[in-house]
């Protein structure tokens, strides 16, 4: 076993800066008020770092890319009935499953918070360009089942970490802070090199001008 450069330094920022971004979404979605032009803002920020984080999947670091995510539903069973001997370097069947479907949920979110309006004071910027029937549809989604199972999803990720930590002792946290992790030798390193570094940079202002050029659509 040696220790391998598994997450690399963009990832590991998109990761923290997400939980941070949805935290924050919460709270200020649940106190309302003068808190949601943070709403607001906090929700750009995750639109931005969501379109990062797709063409990451594409040229960033090895374990970062799609093409490592363990999808097959066959693997995924394999896995679940405990006959997956292999150890994984990267996400497990069930992690990939999960990483997956959380970042389409919080897409989701975001799409209908841009097309949102709760007839107060508060209206998501691309309203304008939807029908009201859209509009309606879109904020009780929103608020109500949207919301609640976002918070459902990132209690069943916190409860898996537990879960890996204490009953299998995978401490997955640390490996996500620092980006490494004892693998076998044979185990291909992500890339994580200064030109890397500013690719993902470049990437991310790319991504930012995008999502203020969207919002600025129903300006």
């Amino acid at each position: 076993m040696v220790t391998t450069r598994i997450w690399d330094l963009p990832t590991r920022f998109f990761h923290w800066l997400l939980v941070a971004s949805v935290t924050g979404l919460v709270v200020t979605g649940q106190t309302g008020g003068n808190a949601m032009v943070w709403h607001f803002r906090l929700g750009y920020a995750v639109l931005t770092l969501l379109l990062f984080r797709l063409v990451w999947g594409f040229v960033g670091g090895h374990w970062s890319r799609w093409s490592q995510l363990v999808l097959s539903p066959a693997r995924v069973l394999a896995y679940l009935r405990g006959r997956a001997a292999q150890t994984w370097v990267g996400h497990n069947p069930v992690g990939s499953w999960s990483v997956l479907l959380m970042l389409c949920w919080l897409l989701l979110q975001v799409a209908t918070g841009l097309v949102s309006d709760d007839e107060i004071a508060n209206a998501g910027p691309l309203t304008s360009l939807v029908s009201g029937a859209t509009v309606s549809l879109a904020t009780a989604w929103h608020k109500g089942p949207g919301k609640l199972l976002l918070i459902l999803l990132v209690l069943a990720h916190v409860a898996a970490i537990a879960w890996y930590r204490w009953r299998k002792g995978q401490a997955l946290v640390p490996t996500m802070w620092h980006g490494d992790k004892p693998v076998p030798e044979d185990v291909p390193a992500s890339r994580d090199c200064l030109p890397q570094r500013v690719l993902a940079v470049l990437l991310l202002l790319a991504c930012a001008s995008a999502v203020r050029w969207l919002v600025g659509l129903g300006a």
